[in-house]
């Protein structure tokens, strides 16, 4: 896949282009059926499949408090994007200056003459352009003048007893709540996490006999305060472990913290970057009486992790 990061790049339309776009944050199922339908498209016309993204999401530029915590990062969305098999991703630089583009400044400058497209693939509330004028029905009234179809997708819905459709808010409800296992429902994958291994409180391995990689995790997301089953992906390979995210309330020091121990690893991770795949939520945080009933804590925790994980 060809990742164009300036629209300045682009010198001459692509060939019979299928386009989507979106911010396409987690890059959930119903993303992925949408780039299928490009992808299609764009194979029945002998022509470009293509997905326009921006970066940063527009959210963190129009929307002064509290933005929502992105499921994906950029690195990780285009990885992902990538995975579908599109032949190219359009990442737009999102700032104030671009929100106040009109949809006929999007549409013929943007799509028609810089991009060329034939097909647009959009779902059924997407808008863009200045104030949200672009919508489905501007769409469909300039096509015929312009040339180009409009393929409106179907919304997904939620198996595995979640009610509703699939989402970004959704996703970001169910990690939040700690239901990782429902959030494969609405990913097709596992929720991750990545991060850099920094050295820690030194407390793992000394006091409680268990050693673990401490994580300046990037992410925005972060599951629910407890501990899980995981997979880790770093340099030396896979491994299996278990995960805790909390304060440590045992300790009283009330200081954030995401732990892993991998499980049958004796190698060093300080300083590299490693990704956590949440398999499945173990329990609660919860305060000890003591070091010694911690320990013990951590040591059902890893028996329950491995079983879990036994199929992994």
């Amino acid at each position: 896949m060809h990742v164009i990061t300036n629209l300045n790049k682009i010198k001459q339309p692509f060939i019979n282009s299928v386009v989507t776009i979106g911010n396409f944050d987690g890059v959930h199922k119903g993303h992925q059926a949408i780039f299928h339908q490009v992808i299609k498209k764009a194979e029945a016309i002998n022509g470009t499949s293509v997905a326009i993204t921006f970066e940063p999401h527009p959210v963190k530029v129009l929307k002064k408090n509290d933005p929502p915590p992105l499921i994906t990062l950029y690195e990780q969305k285009v990885e992902l994007i990538a995975k579908t098999g599109l032949d190219v991703i359009i990442c737009i630089p999102f700032n104030k200056e671009f929100a106040t583009i009109s949809a006929d400044q999007f549409l013929e400058g943007i799509l028609i003459d810089k991009i060329g497209t034939k097909a647009i693939v959009i779902g059924k509330d997407y808008a863009f352009g200045k104030n949200r004028e672009g919508n489905i029905t501007y769409l469909i009234h300039h096509s015929d003048r312009l040339g180009y179809e409009v393929i409106v997708t179907d919304w997904i819905p939620v198996a595995h007893n979640i009610d509703g459709r699939i989402s970004s808010t959704r996703v970001r409800e169910i990690v939040m709540a700690g239901n990782v296992e429902g959030a494969v429902a609405l990913l097709g994958r596992h929720y991750q996490i990545r991060g850099k291994v920094r050295s820690g409180r030194n407390r793992g391995g000394r006091l409680l006999g268990f050693p673990t990689a401490n994580i300046n995790i990037v992410d925005e997301l972060c599951p629910k305060t407890g501990v899980y089953a995981v997979t880790v992906e770093c340099r030396d390979g896979h491994y299996k472990g278990v995960a805790n995210i909390g304060y440590s309330p045992t300790f009283d020091d009330h200081i954030f913290t995401i732990e892993v121990h991998l499980l049958d690893f004796n190698n060093d991770l300080y300083g590299q970057d490693i990704r956590v795949n949440f398999i499945q939520r173990i329990r609660d945080e919860k305060k000890f009486s003591d070091i010694d009933e911690l320990s013990q804590q951590i040591q059902k925790d890893i028996l329950a992790g491995r079983d879990i994980l036994s199929h992994y």
